[in-house]
């Protein structure tokens, strides 16, 4: 074969030369598949899916009532403290009585629903406030030394009043209600995530593209709003695994000691079934609510905490 036949000239182009072949990259892209990779994680997501839809939708379909249905066999003796067995030879085989009743005769498996609503609902109200709070106000205090001048001391003295007592004065000021609980554990929780936040802030805040973009005039908040905070999304989403899950046991702590809310709780429902926990063939009673409340907290905390590796930059491999 000739010279001709072996080569041929090929012409360059030079917005072909400067197109990137890698293949594009999204981040949220890149964290679905990375969390959806582990069959773990498809299997918890799918137990926390069926709790939320007992938590919220099934007593709205079965359109429960906090002030008639846990009194709807008060006057029936034999009605009240019913193993799973005894509610359904005597209301028949219904989904209601697979966890007996309670001291009123209700359904105990509706009640701890219902209460397990008003307790995540509080968990994510919480969560919520205290994140949003803490995060912004973090990523200023880590950033800004006069801010942090003051923040410290304020962080001082409020860090060594005890959190459980200072909610249960709060409560007891202002009657233990859903929303004197959130304002109790929300006046002082997002000083603990702020102070968090301004620790990591703080470690990522004098490297050099922060440093140049505050040469350049970019405004503070802009820079930690912008710069450093969509770093810290991995660190963020794992410290809500751990505050929310965590908001639901305080809840049900002051609750089992007479301190919570006056709504029927997870925390309520276990308190008023103290006496049952020691009484033969009333188990039930006591151990549904802190099971439920226990799969509730184990399951946001699995998740979130999944969640949070799979949103660290380094896994998306």
């Amino acid at each position: 074969m000739n010279d001709q036949e072996l080569f041929s000239f090929v012409e360059i182009n030079s917005l072909e030369t400067e197109q990137i072949t890698a293949p594009r990259y999204s981040y949220w892209q890149s964290v679905l598949r990375t969390f959806f990779r582990r069959k773990i994680n498809i299997a918890v997501l799918i137990l926390l899916g069926v709790v939320l839809i007992f938590t919220y939708v099934y007593p709205a379909l079965i359109g429960y009532d906090p002030a008639v249905d846990p009194y709807i066999n008060l006057l029936d003796p034999t009605a009240k403290h019913l193993s799973p067995k005894g509610a359904m030879e005597k209301f028949g085989y219904n989904i209601h009585w697979i966890l007996g009743t309670g001291a009123s005769g209700q359904s105990t498996f509706d009640a701890v629903w219902y209460g397990a609503g008003i307790s995540v609902s509080l968990a994510l109200l919480c969560g919520l406030i205290n994140l949003t709070v803490g995060v912004a106000v973090g990523a200023i205090w880590g950033f800004s030394r006069r801010v942090d001048a003051v923040m410290t001391e304020v962080y001082n003295i409020a860090s060594n009043i005890p959190y459980i007592l200072l909610i249960s004065v709060v409560v007891l000021v202002l009657s233990a209600s859903f929303f004197s609980m959130v304002f109790a554990l929300t006046v002082t929780g997002w000083l603990a995530v702020a102070y968090f936040i301004r620790t990591q802030v703080m470690i990522i805040r004098d490297r050099e593209y922060n440093l140049a973009s505050r040469c350049l005039g970019t405004p503070l908040w802009r820079v930690a709003f912008r710069n450093i905070l969509p770093f810290m999304t991995s660190v963020i989403v794992t410290l809500a695994a751990a505050e929310i899950p965590a908001y639901i046991s305080y809840e049900v702590f002051l609750s089992y000691i007479g301190m919570g809310l006056s709504e029927m709780s997870l925390g309520r429902l276990i308190e008023s079934a103290q006496s049952a926990m020691v009484t033969p063939g009333w188990g039930f009673e006591f151990w549904s609510p802190v099971a439920v409340a226990s799969v509730i907290t184990v399951v946001l905390y699995v998740v979130g905490q999944n969640l949070g590796d799979a949103s660290d930059p380094r896994t998306h491999i």
